[in-house]
């Protein structure tokens, strides 16, 4: 593509950006809570109020003794991918077209939005921290390490300042922290922790309001912008989903912890190849991407190829062995 095409391309897209302000700012008002309505961590913790705090602590501890090392290894793992929420947010500012006035007081949709999506996932690492200090089983100070790497190395999902590459991700994204929050409450519950399992639920469900806001943004590009909205999802979809918390040992002691966390949550059904390829079906499905008409020659062969990569996914899927033996991370 030569340079005044790219241009033409960002202009246009720009101006599409600029166009659902009013509804992302909508979204702010409707699929967001007000912070005096919303949960918070305190919530789901003990009492250091009650008299009885030393008992809740100690019932607290004795629920976590159940839960298997793999499961609590995938809940830090999932933690820390929270704890990143700076760059979060700092990322979505930088993308072209959202916050052209560079101020995070501007009253736009876009920047309202920024501002209190990334407040209410804050409170996901928050909680998740305390409980996982609580129950005496976790190395915090390694944890607290890979937190402060993974801040520092920073946050590159690969989408070169795309709003609309950005979105596509976005809404990728929190289907997939919701499929994984979902799964690990599962598995608290069996083991007997129902109150790691209504954490758990209770953060999905923030993922589910998120996704379905990230979700409507896009089906609205994909009304106004069939050929660059399709170009988009193919471009992100060829460079695959780059996981927020890719980088949390770069540069470490043990560069291979991602990998490593990744192998644990494949183990034990948390994230799987199935559900990346489920996640892809879901998007396809929803942004009716087979049924598109009058798209051009390129947008075409991008349909092509988006119609038939989860199937291609799910046949990865399908060959991928679980590892045998797993390398724990951050426990005691």
């Amino acid at each position: 593509m030569k340079a005044g095409e790219i241009n033409y391309e960002l202009e246009k897209n720009l101006e599409v950006i600029s166009q659902l302000d009013g509804l992302v700012g909508e979204a702010v008002d409707n699929i967001l809570v007000d912070p005096d309505k919303c949960w918070q961590p305190s919530d789901f913790l003990p009492d250091f109020g009650d008299p009885d705090i030393h008992d809740q602590i100690k019932q607290l501890q004795q629920r976590s003794e159940g839960i298997p090392d793999t499961v609590l290894t995938s809940l830090v793992g999932n933690m820390i991918t929270e704890e990143a929420l700076p760059s979060y947010q700092t990322y979505f500012n930088l993308l072209e077209g959202i916050n052209p006035e560079r101020s995070l007081l501007s009253p736009s949709g876009w920047v309202r939005w920024s501002k209190s999506w990334t407040a209410e996932e804050n409170r996901h690492g928050d909680l998740l921290n305390k409980y996982l200090y609580m129950t005496g089983r976790v190395d915090m100070k390694a944890v607290e390490q890979t937190i402060h790497r993974l801040l520092t190395n920073g946050f590159d999902p690969n989408t070169g300042g795309d709003p609309y590459q950005a979105i596509v991700y976005t809404s990728f994204q929190e289907r997939a922290t919701k499929v994984s929050h979902v799964n690990t409450g599962k598995l608290a519950d069996i083991a007997g922790d129902p109150i790691l399992g209504r954490i758990c639920k209770q953060i999905a469900g923030d993922e589910a309001r998120h996704e379905k806001a990230y979700k409507s943004f896009m089906s609205a590009i994909f009304e106004i912008d069939p050929n660059g909205a399709i170009l988009a999802f193919e471009k992100l979809m060829r460079k695959q989903i780059v996981m927020p918390a890719v980088l949390m040992g770069t540069g470490g002691s043990n560069p291979s912890l991602f990998t490593e966390f990744s192998a644990i949550t494949q183990k034990v059904g948390i994230y799987t190849g199935w559900d990346y390829a489920r996640i892809i079906e879901h998007l396809v499905e929803l942004w009716k991407i087979e049924s598109l008409t009058g798209l051009n020659d390129v947008a075409s062969k991008a349909q092509d190829y988006l119609v038939k990569l989860s199937d291609r996914y799910m046949r990865v899927a399908d060959r991928m062995k679980a590892p045998e033996e797993v390398k724990l991370a951050w426990l005691k």
